[in-house]
């Protein structure tokens, strides 16, 4: 049995935290709200804000879960790095743990990050592309999480932090055109597409590619967000007319765990022959776990087992999911089919 400490007990954080403690780890949970669901025998909950959390006072400690939002969940990747112990971190903030102003005080700090499905699995899946067909022409990553039929105002909610999805769609979109990183305009390139078993969708660019920008040589790459048509012309109409009350979509976007809704992946590649390589993932939910919570929850929860079976898999340093041992990759994939994911593609073993 090892020791983790998770910060963040939303729909993500929750899901790692307790299927976790289903696999015989004892976890410790810091959450100002914590879900009160989280009745496990391996799991302790800690009401409290993570800033506060004294680091001298963790204890037993073989690898701490950042699963807090945004800007703080920056501030805590940072206040961890202090420490002497494992991070993975899921915060998915706008300033990257690799951005030089972490100023990491312990060289032995070892981070992982953007475990999620998207960035997470699509950086190890095009860095699974890179390996077998080398210099990628092209690379192109499509994902959403969506309620399984467009009813609604928005034809939408927001399966993570709303304020994310906000800053998604208002965030520039760095993409790679003809060799070089370039910044364009959230939600440009709109584009519908035919999603298997859903029907016509809606596909924008935002700011997903993040470490793979730089780590996988490609002539053209972009990450696109998908939602159902209507969705973000409505936002752009708001906004451009002025009307858009930020504080109004966190009420309207809230997630409804009674509404169906599924998560859907695509990744794919091109290199310089147009071969191409494919994969697609879905997920509907189950047992009342929501899609998002569980195809990003099971790429960290498959990363943090690897790393406490091997506590040597990572060297001091900032990581991020592409360096990954390939073993981690198909161990993660493994798990999500276990788990009832659908994933196709090539075969990874």
């Amino acid at each position: 049995m090892k020791t983790v400490h998770c910060f963040g007990a939303g729909l993500v954080g929750s899901y790692v935290a307790r299927k976790l403690a289903e696999t015989g780890h004892k976890v410790q949970i810091y959450d100002l709200d914590p879900n009160i669901s989280l009745d496990h025998p391996n799991i302790t909950i800690v009401q409290a804000n993570a800033m506060d959390v004294e680091l001298s006072a963790l204890g037993i400690v073989d690898l701490v879960v950042n699963m807090l939002p945004g800007d703080i969940g920056y501030d805590l990747t940072r206040k961890l790095s202090n420490g002497k112990w494992p991070i993975v971190d899921l915060s998915f903030s706008e300033i990257t743990p690799d951005n030089a102003s972490m100023e990491l005080q312990n060289e032995a700090a070892r981070i992982l990050w953007d475990v999620g499905i998207a960035p997470g699995l699509s950086n190890m899946l095009l860095s699974e592309a890179y390996r077998v067909m080398g210099y990628l022409t092209r690379a192109e990553i499509r994902v959403g999480g969506n309620p399984t039929k467009p009813d609604g105002a928005w034809k939408y909610m927001a399966p993570f932090s709303p304020n994310d999805v906000i800053a998604e769609y208002t965030r520039p979109a760095r993409v790679v055109r003809n060799s070089r990183v370039v910044t364009i305009p959230a939600l440009s390139e709109r584009h519908l597409l035919d999603v298997r078993g859903k029907g016509t969708m809606e596909a924008f660019l935002t700011d997903g590619l993040r470490s793979v920008l730089t780590s996988i040589p490609a002539d053209e790459m972009s990450e696109y967000t998908v939602r159902w048509p209507g969705h973000i012309q409505k936002f752009i109409d708001e906004r451009d007319s002025g009307e858009l009350d930020e504080r109004e979509l966190l009420e309207e976007w809230c997630f409804d765990p009674k509404r169906p809704e599924f998560t859907w992946m695509e990744v794919v590649a091109y290199d310089s022959k147009n071969r191409a390589m494919r994969w697609e993932i879905i997920d509907h939910g189950s047992g009342g776990d929501s899609s998002m919570a569980r195809t990003t929850g099971l790429v960290t929860l498959g990363c943090i087992i690897s790393w406490l079976e091997d506590p040597n898999m990572l060297p001091c340093g900032i990581h991020s999911p592409e360096s990954l041992p390939r073993e981690v990759l198909i161990s993660v994939l493994e798990l999500m089919r276990v788990n009832g994911v659908e994933i196709s593609g090539p075969e990874i073993a």
